[in-house]
């Protein structure tokens, strides 16, 4: 007697398929999402380095850094420049060398939101350049997970 030839996957294939492609999408899932907040964040570093510039052409220019007014950063213009991932932005200075740009996260995820990244600029006196890096300061800082290489922070 002639067998039949199978059509088909039997029931068995078909069931380590999807357990196949549900281990797949667990361990996928979660590593998108944190590559999303990922590249959300990196919205913050470009909201302020919009200020990079203006701050070195002042200081260059009059040879101190401006004060906030200056920036424009106290007026209601200022929020403007706030996007759907910036809550807000804040600029201090510390004596007469350094400067603290702030921004803190928003609509970008649970662990992230609420949370600041600052970008720290130190004048060099002679040259009256700008040397900045990403991170440090005070507060409840972004989770270094989230930060491009150039912002991790050594903790």
């Amino acid at each position: 007697m002639k067998r039949a030839i199978q059509k088909g996957f039997t029931l068995i294939e078909l069931m380590i398929v999807v357990a196949i492609i549900g281990i797949l999408a667990a361990v996928a899932l979660p590593a998108y999402a944190d590559y999303m907040k990922k590249s959300k964040v990196t919205e913050l570093v470009l909201a302020l380095s919009a200020y990079k510039n203006p701050i070195q052409e002042f200081t260059t220019t009059n040879g101190a850094l401006p004060t906030k007014a200056q920036l424009g950063m106290d007026t209601a213009s200022a929020s403007s420049k706030v996007s759907n991932y910036v809550a807000g932005m804040d600029y201090a200075t510390s004596g007469t060398d350094t400067v603290t740009l702030s921004a803190k996260a928003g609509n970008i995820g649970g662990d992230v939101d609420g949370k600041v990244l600052n970008l720290v600029g130190k004048l060099d006196t002679s040259t009256l350049a700008m040397g900045w890096t990403c991170g440090g300061g005070t507060g409840s800082l972004i989770p270094n997970k989230y930060l491009s290489a150039a912002c991790k922070s050594g903790t």
